[in-house]
């Protein structure tokens, strides 16, 4: 079950459920294993290189026809990180403050996933703090990839 197969019941509010990713051919593949608890991205087999956001094309070597997902550690630490305080969807309107965070990610610093860092006080946050990825259900049927400290 994932994303695609989200049914939203009619008696909902915008407040009951967060914006749903929009999945689509390119990126199938990540939410499929969001999903069953895995972080996958993409990677070219040509010249190795990490691809996220997803592409249909390698941004180093061109390669249209050897990408395929590959599953990271995901473990990382923080590149950057913002508190938001303005929401921007009903569904937000309780939760704010809330941070969001760019990790980079160890197996190649250039894969950097905005994210959330749970389990710690906004203001307890530092760039090149050790985080690694967890799974959770934010919505019935709506897992994401999360990240708490390593």
């Amino acid at each position: 079950m994932g994303i695609s197969s989200i049914v939203i019941p009619e008696s909902a509010t915008a407040a009951d459920y967060p914006p749903i990713p929009e999945v689509d051919n390119l990126t199938s593949f990540f939410w499929e294993g969001v999903a069953n608890h895995q972080l996958l991205i993409l990677r070219c087999g040509d010249c190795g290189t990490y691809i996220h956001y997803p592409r249909p094309i390698c941004p180093k070597c061109y390669s249209m026809d050897n990408l395929a997902p590959e599953r990271v550690s995901g473990r990382g630490t923080i590149y950057s990180h913002t508190t938001t305080v303005q929401p921007f969807h009903p569904y937000f309107v309780d939760k704010v403050p809330y941070n969001l965070i760019v990790v980079a990610l160890e197996e190649d610093e250039n894969i950097r996933i905005t994210s959330n860092l749970v389990d710690l006080p906004n203001d307890d946050i530092r760039i090149g703090m050790p985080v690694e990825v967890t799974f959770q259900e934010v919505a019935p049927g709506l897992t994401l990839p999360l990240f708490k400290l390593a």
